[in-house]
Order: structure tokens, then C-alpha cells, then sequence
């Protein structure tokens, strides 16, 4: 009777397995960091390092001299200035599949935003949140500032 519960076992850690195995698609990279900078992915946080890979529902943070700047996969580049929040709620970019989008959360601090190929194959597929406002991108470079009270 332990034979056929243990096949059944190694079964079903078998079948997990390449479910486990599978990474998310990189989004994109950090390219430049000063001062205090994280990446926080779940629950954990670590220091950005330049050339860190970036993926979709990562959060940056910028402590008090913290500078961050990221290009995304796409050509999307984002810079994050002092005591600065960002969530990559969402990136897609599979052109060829037709499936392509971003929506970044700006939470606080200064950041700028400059499109990449999303914004010019679909422009409606990409989104910059902000505590008070939702911008719709149409291939351009936006500069924000977030104060919270």
C-alpha cells in the first residue's frame, strides 16, 4: 500500500515541478543607482545593483539621497529621484502575440517617464497611476511629482 501513495507523491511533485521551474519574463534592467535604492519583489527588499533584472510587479524605492534610472524591455525608460515609489503593476511585451502593456503606480517622489515601443504599438495599453490621476500616454516624456501629505 506505501508503494502506490509514494508514485502518487512523486507524481504530483513531478507535475509542479515545471510550473515551480518557471521564471516571469525580465521586464527590463536597472541601468544607473546612487545613494539608497531598493528592490522590493513580494515581501522581500534588496539594494539595486545596476544591471538587476526587473520584473512585472516589482516595487523601486528611493530613500532621502536614493537616484534610480531603469529601461524597460520595450525601450521604456523610468528615473526615479530622492525619497520615490514606483510599482510596475503590469508589463507585457510580446509583439509578435499581440500582447503588449504597462502600467506603472508613481506612489511619491519625483520620477520622469519616457515611452518606449509600447506607447507607439498601442497606446492605449499603457497607463501612469498616480494617487490622484490616471495619464494615458500617446509617446511622449512626462515628468511627475508626487507629494504626500
Amino acid at each position: 500500500m506505501a508503494r502506490p501513495v509514494f508514485g502518487v507523491a512523486v507524481l504530483a511533485i513531478l507535475a509542479a515541478s515545471p510550473a515551480a521551474a518557471q521564471q516571469p519574463a525580465p521586464a527590463g534592467r536597472i541601468k544607473v543607482v546612487s545613494g539608497a535604492a531598493f528592490v522590493v519583489r513580494g515581501s522581500n527588499s534588496v539594494p539595486a545593483q545596476a544591471g538587476q533584472v526587473l520584473y512585472e510587479s516589482d516595487t523601486l524605492r528611493t530613500g532621502a539621497d536614493g537616484r534610480l534610472g531603469v529601461t524597460l524591455k520595450d525601450d521604456t525608460r523610468v528615473s526615479l529621484g530622492p525619497e520615490s515609489e514606483v510599482k510596475l503593476n503590469r508589463f507585457a511585451y510580446a509583439p509578435a502575440e499581440s500582447q503588449v502593456g504597462l502600467v506603472l503606480q508613481f506612489v511619491r517622489g519625483v520620477a520622469a517617464y519616457v515611452s518606449g515601443r509600447i506607447a507607439k504599438l498601442a497606446p492605449d495599453a499603457v497607463r501612469l497611476e498616480t494617487p490622484s490621476a490616471i495619464v494615458g500616454v500617446r509617446g511622449t516624456t512626462v515628468a511627475l511629482r508626487i507629494d504626500r501629505p
